[in-house]
């Protein structure tokens, strides 16, 4: 089964961004086991000093529709159930992008039936 994965980071090695401060996302196709980068995703953030910015934060998740999982240090819950109308999961780590895509890859093979044990 293929998918894609959102990453917030700034550098493009760690995840390292809040969900609302992110200026751009890494998105990831999955293939079975392994990962390709496939482009950046630009956003506005719509988080600043504890305002939220609503009309940017639909904007944001209608970028990530399609992905099937975004990949963040925080969130807030506003934010997460935006996502999760849009059947996106969240999972905030943060972590090495290549250490965490490996984790989430071999979880959703768990998931989705891939990953048989006897």
């Amino acid at each position: 089964m293929a998918y894609k994965i959102a990453v917030a980071s700034s550098d493009g090695k760690v995840i390292n961004e809040h969900f609302g401060k992110a200026t751009k996302f890494l998105i990831f196709n999955i293939e079975g086991a392994k990962y390709k980068f496939s482009e950046v995703l630009e956003a506005s953030p719509f988080c600043s000093n504890g305002d939220h910015d609503e009309d940017k934060l639909l904007l944001v998740t209608e970028k990530l529709a399609g992905c099937r999982a975004v990949l963040i240090t925080q969130i807030g819950y506003v934010a997460v159930k935006a996502l999760e109308s849009r059947g996106i999961e969240v999972f905030e780590i943060k972590t090495l992008i290549e250490d965490a895509l490996n984790k989430i890859i071999l979880y959703y093979l768990k998931v989705d039936g891939g990953i048989k044990y006897d």
